[in-house]
């Protein structure tokens, strides 16, 4: 973290000066508080965003109309976990790159050409990031304007049917539909009551369908890409958006859209990226921590660098008076930490719930040439059913009533969505207290400081304090998301108070994918496109080779529903 300011004072007279600063100079103030927020809204968001099926939730067979949620499959599978060698090659890894660009710069004696270059490689590099970014930020607003309940005037609790295009709520008592057919169209609230015409509401049903419902892409170049995917359109508009942003940032130089792609490339990495465990991460963040404190107190690389380099690798905050900046490392490097406490809140949330279930084993042994049978009762664990959290802001501010702002019921989804999170919050405190120290130093003694220094042991003090003070210490640090957690039908040893002392065996994974390994031994696979060789057709007897794409790129709106 670096910044601008007045000449440099006597130690105590900085010290002694602080508070008079941030309460005389507005802008002083304001600017610090808009790094600190930034940042801790950027992790949590970003956080929520990285929740995933624990291991100690049980998959759900069917979502949505009886299909998979092979989105939220697809979004896992793209998770990048870090193995405890990356605590050693992440700060290898980013000195040689940091001294790297300090000697360009050098050499160049102009940075604008290195500039360009960077601005060119951040900007390809930031698509998918800023696609991401945009995509789940039109999903956010369309939840707000297309919630699936919503609470009235009259503290009925009604609910959005997209498939019989009409609204109702639950007769008192008997729990049964009341189908109110006043209200034709998927809006909420007072906008429900509107007298709306048939074709207006047929209108406005399609369109609700087409932001909630998935559509198909499909991408298909002959001998090297054959895959068709299903997106929001919120994704598809979202990676329009993008591109426009791009080419805008290559038009104009404004600070504005460089920090949206930081933004971009900060929420990405915190969803994209896991520690694995808790160790990992640990001796990853304090790896970087020397690394910082190297590169910011005993070398002109880091200071150097985020002066000179016009590129989204940074956030820059600007006062009529000074300016300060912060680098993407230090809301991804924490952020991708604090994710991995949230993620732990949801594993322990399932955990709790587990039942274990009387079992009858039965062995048989034929080493003394007779069968014997013998039986024992055992104990399996059963894991509670997963219900995903995401996307339930709309649902949230529509359909909770003030008592239960705290504790809203009104779906399963919304339910599940309020799950203790006493590591998460205990991170974001150690990670405000430790930014708010981090700009208190940096204008006490007028020097950039590396923000890792405060933030690593503001952070890990947090989450290893609240887990010795629950007594969750051991449970926290056995934490992993390496999959060998996510195991199914597991016999445990108890003791005489219910205890799980002892896991007998547990290597079966808890996933459903075996599917394709049953059947008729067909070579095409769901969800993908046939390969070339599946388009070619029998004719008299003989296999003749059809015409087949070379260049395929087709996007498919979802089937309307009658």
């Amino acid at each position: 973290m670096t910044s601008s300011m007045e000449p440099d004072r006597n130690i105590f007279e900085q010290l002694a000066s602080v508070p008079t600063l941030l309460l005389q100079s507005i802008d002083v103030f304001a600017l610090e508080m808009r790094v600190v927020l930034t940042a801790l809204i950027c992790i949590y968001i970003a956080s929520h965003g990285s929740i995933r099926r624990p291991p100690s939730a049980k998959l759900p067979e069917t979502g949505k109309n009886g299909q998979k949620n092979e989105r939220r499959e697809r979004d896992d599978e793209r998770v990048h976990s870090l193995l405890p060698s990356d605590a050693i090659i992440f700060p290898i890894s980013a000195a040689i790159i940091l001294t790297g660009l300090y000697y360009v710069i050098q050499w160049l004696e102009d940075p604008d050409i290195l500039n360009k270059i960077l601005r060119v490689y951040f900007s390809i590099m930031s698509f998918a990031s800023l696609g991401k970014l945009f995509g789940d930020g039109l999903q956010f607003l369309v939840g707000f304007v297309f919630p699936t309940v919503w609470i009235g005037n009259d503290r009925k609790l009604y609910h959005i049917d997209s498939e019989k295009r009409r609204q109702w709520y639950a007769a008192n008592g008997t729990g049964g539909r009341i189908w109110d057919h006043q209200k034709n169209s998927p809006l909420p609230g007072p906008l429900s009551g509107l007298k709306l015409s048939n074709t207006t509401a047929e209108k406005l049903w399609k369109i609700r369908h087409f932001f909630s419902e998935e559509w198909t892409v499909r991408l298909v170049i002959h001998g090297i890409v054959n895959e068709k995917v299903n997106v929001k359109f919120n994704d598809i508009l979202g990676f329009v958006l993008a591109l426009g942003v791009n080419l805008l940032y290559h038009i104009i130089h404004s600070t504005f859209i460089s920090n949206i792609m930081g933004y971009a490339f900060s929420y990405s990495g915190i969803i994209f990226l896991s520690p694995t465990t808790f160790a990992t991460g640990c001796v990853t963040l304090f790896g970087l921590f020397i690394y910082d404190i190297v590169m910011v107190f005993y070398t002109p690389y880091m200071i150097t660098v985020a002066t000179k380099i016009d590129a989204p690798m940074k956030l820059v905050f600007e006062a009529p008076t000074r300016t300060s900046m912060l680098g993407l490392g230090d809301i991804v490097l924490p952020g991708i930490f604090i994710g991995l406490c949230l993620r732990f809140d949801h594993y322990m949330h399932y955990y709790r719930q587990r039942k274990l279930k009387e079992v009858e084993l039965k062995t048989e042994d034929a080493s003394s040439g007779q069968l014997t049978t013998r039986k024992a009762t055992q104990h399996m664990v059963i894991k509670p059913e997963y219900v995903d959290p995401q996307g339930q802001w709309g649902d949230y501010f529509w359909g909770t009533k003030l008592s239960k702002i705290f504790r809203p019921d009104a779906t399963p989804a919304l339910k599940a969505s309020t799950f203790p999170k006493p590591y998460f919050h205990a991170a974001l405190v150690g990670y405000a207290i430790a930014m708010i120290a981090t700009l208190v130093i940096l204008i006490t003694f007028n020097h950039a400081q590396p923000a890792l220094l405060y933030l690593v042991p503001g952070v890990v003090m947090a989450i290893c304090v609240t887990g010795a003070v629950r007594g969750e210490f051991r449970e926290m640090w056995e934490y992993t998301e390496d999959g060998s957690l996510d195991t199914m039908d597991v016999i445990v040893e108890v003791d005489g108070e219910g205890n799980i002392t002892q896991t007998r065996n547990g290597n079966d994974k808890d996933e459903s994918s075996d599917e394709e390994e049953e059947g008729d031994g067909k070579a095409t696979e769901k969800g993908h496109i046939p390969n070339d060789e599946a388009l070619a057709t029998e004719k008299t007897g003989k296999d003749r080779a059809e015409r087949y794409p070379v260049f395929l790129l087709s996007i498919e709106s979802p089937e309307l529903d009658q």
